[in-house]
């Protein structure tokens, strides 16, 4: 997308944005990298709705749930302003899973900036200008203490306020060597050159697309569902490389978008984690001490692995006990690339 602003068309063996950064980065060109900028973001939306957004308590810390938009509508102007719906799940010692919907509309200042040595990355800014508003409602709580206890009006209050802050933090859009494939969204304003912790190491010179590289916090008797991972291409395969900590073992179900997504509403509408809904396309057990790397053909389609931390699912049965939860703490790179 950026990258083929820069130059109209791709030069072999070239990164266009190396030969123009300098131009590109001078602080008079600011009206011509946001009209650029503007061009990009035609398919925000797209973008938006074809990934869910990992929540986390700090930005070191494991992702606790997600976020998954389904509706949005942006324009652009001197500002890109946005609305967006979705819902989504989180867990909290007091709640355990919680579910939620949100609505949030806010408009956003927009620039971008190229590295300025190494593989010339493409750093896209949005810093808020406003928020116009930011509703959070809890749908379900696990726990039948915090409900009676009015945790929903708790959880509200805490999700609504969580939700508008991380409005006002903004967020970086990075493409990796200025490839729009290879591009992560971080929360907050990343420094040019800086990444966000990511527990595996990956480049783009083996021609894999990085999905997500992080690490994830999946209680007992929950689950955590990472997509929607999109595969455009014949002849592809998703590629899993994960590591486990703090729980024996967790079932790991790699799911077509039409079951995943059939189980992840139950998962969201029903306060206790039951049996899935739907086949898994491959299930495997990730031991601790035994990382997992799998390469698993699919044809073009929509896909959720799933880290499953229950005994209604898959191969393993957690021992569950009320006063010892054995998070289990999974470190996890999934990419697509080339089917061998």
């Amino acid at each position: 997308m950026l990258l083929g602003l820069l130059t109209g068309a791709a030069v072999q063996g070239c990164n266009p944005a190396c030969t123009f950064r300098q131009t590109v980065n001078a602080p008079e060109n600011l009206s011509m990298r946001r009209s650029m900028l503007k061009t990009a973001m035609g398919d925000v939306c797209t973008q938006l709705k074809n990934r869910n957004a990992p929540l986390r308590l700090t930005a070191d810390s494991p992702v606790i749930g997600r976020f998954y938009p389904n509706q949005c509508t942006a324009n652009d102007g001197d500002l890109l302003n946005i609305s967006f719906a979705g819902y989504g799940y989180a867990w909290t010692n007091l709640s355990k899973k919680a579910t939620f919907t949100g609505v949030a509309s806010a408009g956003f200042r927009y620039d971008f900036q190229v590295t300025e040595s190494g593989a010339c990355d493409i750093y896209a800014y949005f810093r808020p200008s406003r928020i116009d508003t930011a509703t959070f409602t809890t749908h379900r709580l696990e726990s039948a203490l915090a409900t009676a206890f009015n945790g929903g009006a708790l959880g509200d209050s805490f999700g609504k306020q969580t939700l508008s802050q991380k409005l006002q933090d903004g967020f970086t859009v990075i493409a990796k060597d200025a490839d729009e494939k290879n591009a992560e969204l971080a929360l907050g304003i990343v420094p040019v050159g800086q990444k966000p912790f990511h527990p595996f190491q990956a480049t783009s010179t083996d021609g894999k697309i990085t999905y997500e590289n992080d690490r994830t916090e999946v209680h007992q008797n929950e689950r955590d569902f990472v997509g929607p991972i999109v595969v455009t291409e014949e002849k592809r395969s998703l590629f899993l490389t994960a590591n486990l900590d703090g729980a024996p073992a967790v079932d790991v179900l790699v799911m077509r978008k039409a079951d995943a997504e059939v189980a992840l509403q139950a998962y969201f509408e029903i306060a206790q984690a039951g049996p899935m809904v739907g086949m898994p396309l491959v299930s495997d057990v990730l031991n601790t001490g035994k990382p997992m790397q799998r390469a698993i053909v699919v044809p073009p389609g929509t896909y959720y692995v799933v880290f499953d931390n229950t005994s209604s699912a898959g191969q393993t049965a957690p021992v569950i006990n009320a006063l010892d939860d054995r998070a289990a703490v999974i470190n996890y790179l999934i990419q697509i690339g080339d089917a061998s």
